[in-house]
């Protein structure tokens, strides 16, 4: 094992190019700060701040919006140490190859040492989110890409239910609808002890979706700030998740099919919220928008007071409808895939499988996931 903690230094800020390198292991909760101070920011982000560079690219990590691909797409070059020993300096004009494959690493083809991120200026977010249903956001789904830079939409199982989520440019002061009665005592506290009641009694978990949409999502809420503090949120709950990439084109038919499926199986449960977002395709050999711009739907179980949940049903059958959708598991939450499914999913496999094996012949960076992806 190793730890990367100690590599955290911001190495250089090119502000000519708007490009910064780091030590791999810097958290990203510690550099968007730094980025801030001289004016520069990322132009996307994932939820989650408490993640190291090479851990945020290594694994695909994303946020939405149709113009931006996953957080990966942003580097611009990197310094990977192979098992031998090897320094290789990795970029679109350096060893090209492999920095196709390397900016989602999956922690197999060495250790990262440096990243340099292609950043933007300082920018604020204004978010607006609104109650809609989940007929009025399908059928308009174009619409809503076009309207909003960073649009996703949460989906209430076991209902109609949505919050529309849009996020854009704003030359507004920071604001907030923050609310520490509704979003902990009710959003945290009251939600939990409910959902550790429905571990008994499961047919409470469509009244509590509905009631919770109510409660805290039926009403317009506005709020601006710097951009890393809107894409990035606290996470509350322990919790399982799935969340795989579709075609963008399928996400109509695959939700409304995941939706039939929860109907026709009432003691199947689902908790709020299904998430969905959009991500632009690239040309990352095992990145789940390789080649094709994507719908990632997001599905949670929570733990209330760490018990786990019953959910076995719901996710065979949530994968066995993204498989039929052409899907592609996010590599840093739950599967059940295997290489053959991966060989299916990914036209570049083979590509990425000889570059892994060529630059970690022996196997130093394999564990027991990744011999379940590679062999």
């Amino acid at each position: 094992m190793i730890h990367m903690g100690k590599m955290n230094r911001v190495l250089q800020v090119d502000m000519e190019k708007k490009q910064v390198t780091v030590e791999a292991g810097i958290l990203l909760a510690d550099l968007n700060p730094q980025l801030d101070k001289h004016g520069l920011a990322l132009s996307n982000l994932g939820a989650v701040s408490d993640v190291t560079a090479a851990g945020v690219i290594g694994s695909g990590t994303h946020n939405t919006g149709i113009k931006h691909g996953i957080l990966a797409t942003q580097v611009v070059a990197l310094t990977l140490l192979t098992a031998d020993g090897t320094l290789l300096e990795c970029s679109e004009s350096s060893n090209a190859h492999v920095f196709r494959a390397v900016r989602v690493h999956l922690g197999c083809l060495g250790v990262i040492l440096t990243i340099t991120l292609q950043c933007v200026p300082q920018f604020h977010l204004q978010e607006t989110s609104f109650p809609s249903t989940l007929k009025e956001v399908l059928d308009n789904l174009d619409s809503h890409l076009k309207k909003s830079e960073y649009f996703r939409f949460l989906w209430f199982p076991h209902s109609e239910n949505v919050s529309v989520i849009y996020q854009d440019h704003t030359n507004e002061p920071p604001s907030s609808a923050a609310s520490w009665f509704l979003d902990y005592a009710i959003g945290f506290y009251l939600l939990e002890f409910l959902l550790w009641i429905s571990t008994f009694l499961p047919g409470l978990v469509g009244w509590i979706n509905c009631f919770f949409f109510w409660l805290l999502f039926t009403r317009k809420k506005e709020s601006s700030n710097l951009s890393y503090k809107v894409f990035t949120y606290e996470c509350r709950f322990k919790q399982h998740v799935q969340d795989w990439a579709i075609p963008r084109e399928k996400t109509k038919e695959a939700l409304l099919e995941l939706k039939a499926m929860l109907d026709a199986h009432p003691k199947v449960v689902a908790h709020f919220p299904v998430e969905v977002r959009f991500t632009r395709a690239d040309d990352i050999l095992l990145s789940p928008c390789f080649q094709r711009d994507s719908c990632y739907m997001n599905i949670i179980m929570y733990r209330p007071y760490g018990k786990d949940v019953s959910r076995l049903d719901y996710w065979l059958a949530y994968e066995t409808i993204m498989k039929k959708f052409g899907g592609r598991p996010h590599w840093a939450k739950a599967h059940s895939c295997t290489r053959k499914d991966f060989e299916k999913m990914y036209p570049a496999f083979p590509k990425f499988c000889a570059i892994r094996e060529k630059l970690d012949p022996t196997g130093m960076f394999l564990n027991a996931y990744l011999e379940k992806v590679f062999y």
